[in-house]
């Protein structure tokens, strides 16, 4: 008689009485996991399923993780300065954009509305010439949707709005730009800068449509009384000076604007909540929001995250599989226990769920231990990437070049399940074959060559 077959037939009373509080299946299970301890390379090959499936869903919990902390820090970073959504005229300019902002607000999904006139032109010093983007805004409305106060690094941001103690230019004419136009002009706070904009006079636009010339630019003195520090992009491009400035400018009557800014409750139902707002607005206005304009950030991070759950997903399933091997090797060596089973009135249904609960446990470990070691790194990403940071004199990401500065994280607990259930799912579809070819084993070959 065999070892295995001396491991069923002799078995202690009390593990027989144990049988009958747990189902037979589970206990025969267990019994050949520990039974495994000590045959070498089973040992390693179970041993590198576990493994490979722990570091699978460790991996893809903490790029889960990566990319809602870019989604977070989206929605929370950038899109506190980049509008939300807004209404800007098609021909005309919106009037009365007071009393147009109180409607608009009765929107329960609109947190805030302010005016906004959008200008594009140059910034000249010197011989030095920078193209900029200018918001006319109100300095007290604007800090409603936006958070630009915030990232001041020189002068003040409600000196956009300060009204001089004399007739000279003062602040007035005040505007306030990103530290990159700053350095690319070399100038700072204090400092007259002159702006070049496009002619907004329709009658000399009519004509020159006629002649073919070109209107002179406007021309305007300016005078630099704040500095901000974003990051990316932005400093590089966006200026911001008063709204009666930008209105004169365009041209405009008092109470009359280009356009309102939006700030939605929800930034990624944008689209839909800017029909809704447009839908009872009195005025033929274009449609903008932030999927228009920083959208392809949002969908590259879809993608990322899509990418990264196929291939870590792909990682978990080769791991799993190794499973396969295990079982195949471990129904081979109890090919005596399984044929005394059966000679015993045990069903192929008994038969295939014990090596199917044998299997399981590596995928029952492995998902334990990866999706512990996740959250735990999930949770304190950001403190360990800065320490090899300092550690290594690294920046991987450089806040000149992106709109943030950190790896950012933050985990949902769904992802967590999802993660586990997939690594468990994978390894029960490993089992399934090993565990079939268990059941086909006839007692009477194997009993008849021991």
């Amino acid at each position: 008689m065999s070892n295995n077959e001396k491991s069923i037939s002799k078995m202690p009373r009390q593990d027989f009485q144990t049988t009958l509080f747990k189902p037979l299946s589970i206990f025969l299970a267990l019994r050949y996991v520990r039974s495994r301890h000590g045959h070498g390379f089973s040992t390693f090959i179970s041993a590198s399923s576990t493994i490979g499936i722990a570091l699978g869903t460790m991996v893809l919990i903490i790029a889960l993780s990566t990319m809602n902390g870019f989604e977070r820090e989206l929605a929370h970073k950038l899109l506190s300065i980049v509008p939300h959504a807004e209404l800007m005229s098609v021909e005309k300019p919106i009037s009365d954009w007071p009393s147009n902002i109180k409607k608009i607000q009765n929107n329960p999904q609109v947190l805030a509305a302010a005016p906004i006139i959008s200008l594009t032109g140059m910034m000249q010093r010197k011989s030095q010439l920078k193209a900029i983007e200018i918001r006319g805004v109100d300095a007290v409305l604007e800090t409603q949707v936006s958070d630009i106060q915030n990232y001041i690094i020189a002068g003040s941001w409600h000196d956009l709005d300060k009204k001089p103690s004399n007739g000279s230019l003062g602040n007035t004419n005040g505007i306030i730009i990103g530290v990159g136009i700053a350095k690319k002009l070399s100038v700072e706070v204090g400092d007259e800068v002159q702006i070049l904009l496009p002619s907004t006079n329709r009658k000399d636009a009519f004509a020159n449509n006629r002649t073919n010339d070109f209107s002179a630019p406007v021309k305007q003195q300016v005078k630099i009384v704040g500095v901000f520090k974003f990051g990316g992009t932005v400093d590089e491009t966006l200026a911001y000076i008063s709204l009666s400035q930008a209105a004169k400018i365009k041209g405009y009557q008092a109470g009359e604007t280009q356009g309102i800014r939006l700030k939605l409750d929800d930034v990624f139902s944008a689209p839909a909540i800017t029909r809704a707002v447009a839908y009872n607005f009195n005025h033929y206005v274009y449609l903008m929001d932030w999927t228009r304009t920083q959208g392809h950030l949002y969908n590259d991070i879809q993608m990322v995250r899509m990418v990264m759950f196929i291939v870590l997903a792909l990682v978990i399933a080769v791991a799993s599989f190794n499973i396969v091997s295990t079982l195949i090797m471990a129904v081979n060596d109890k090919k005596g226990d399984i044929a005394i089973l059966k000679t015993m009135g045990a069903s192929n249904q008994l038969i295939m769920l014990t090596f199917i609960y044998q299997g399981l446990v590596n995928g029952l470990l492995g998902s334990i231990i990866g999706a512990g070691l996740g959250v735990f790194l999930s949770l304190n990403l950001v403190d360990i990437v800065t320490f090899f940071e300092r550690l290594f004199s690294l920046q991987l990401l450089s806040a000149d070049v992106y709109f943030i500065d950190h790896i950012p994280s933050h985990l949902n607990t769904s992802d967590v399940y999802v993660t586990v259930i997939t690594a468990l799912v994978m390894s029960l579809v490993a089992t399934i074959y090993p565990a079939w070819r268990a059941t086909k084993i006839e007692p009477a070959q194997v009993l008849g060559q021991l």
